[in-house]
């Protein structure tokens, strides 16, 4: 038995691509066949896989059927957590959805999941994205004030999601967690944010996430060792394609 985890699939069986540029790389030429060949070489039907956010291109649910079906297929337990681009979930919908795929798939936001003795928590989290850029010595360079005002705003509603379901694995007598957010829990600009200080705070194990794919985009956060927890970037194509193993 083990815990796999990967995110940003970008499935789009019955909706139109809708960032065409943004996956042009040869990484992502049929990703779908190549990750479902890697998942049955993996994963067990006693494994379970997170996927870490960003599952479908579809405007709702019902374009975005195909794509969790093909979900549905992979081998192991199936826990999904919601990205920035499922505009299938809603973030009342959480319920509707562990309904509606009861027995098929798990949907990770404001609840927690059991694997083994370790707590599975999570949400879609936030982290400022711009406008802005770094020059080449890596200053910061055209900083928008108004949106990074906005930008805390959603990180303080995905701050108080986030809470809800460690507290409620706490709740639940839960002493091991491990946390699961599909945005970067900081971004360049920051060494450490609500996020890591929640997660020491709870005494998370590992923070797993995703989000931050193309190659110039892997290291925009924190990976592996950073006070006390182990921080894993999942994004398909950094992995290409091969989940990760998080935990026997």
């Amino acid at each position: 038995m083990a815990l796999y985890a990967i995110g940003d699939l970008h499935l789009h069986y019955q909706s139109e691509l809708k960032a065409p540029g943004q996956l042009h790389d040869p990484v992502w030429k049929n990703h779908e066949e190549r990750f479902l060949r890697n998942c049955l070489r993996t994963i067990g039907e006693e494994d379970t896989l997170v996927l870490v956010g960003d599952h479908s291109w579809g405007r709702n649910l019902k374009e975005s059927e195909m794509d969790l079906d093909y979900i549905s297929c992979l081998p192991g337990r199936k826990i999904l957590t919601r990205g920035n681009h499922d505009m299938f979930w809603g973030i009342r919908k959480t319920a509707e959805l562990n309904e509606i795929y009861r027995g098929k798939l798990s949907f990770l936001q404001g609840n927690f999941f059991i694997y083994k003795d370790v707590a599975l928590v999570g949400t879609k989290g936030f982290t400022f994205e711009g406008p802005f850029y770094l020059d080449r010595n890596r200053r910061i360079v055209g900083l928008d004030e108004k949106a990074l005002a906005h930008a805390h705003k959603l990180v303080e509603r995905e701050a108080g999601r986030l809470r809800e379901s460690l507290e409620a694995a706490r709740e639940a007598g839960c002493r091991r967690m491990i946390m699961f957010l599909h945005y970067p829990p900081t971004n360049i600009l920051e060494e450490e944010s609500v996020f890591t200080r929640m997660a020491e705070e709870y005494g998370v194990e590992q923070v797993v996430y995703a989000h931050s794919h193309g190659k110039d985009r892997f290291h925009d956060s924190i990976q592996g060792p950073f006070h006390g927890i182990y921080y894993r970037l999942v994004s398909g194509d950094f992995l290409n394609w091969q989940p990760a193993r998080i935990l026997d």
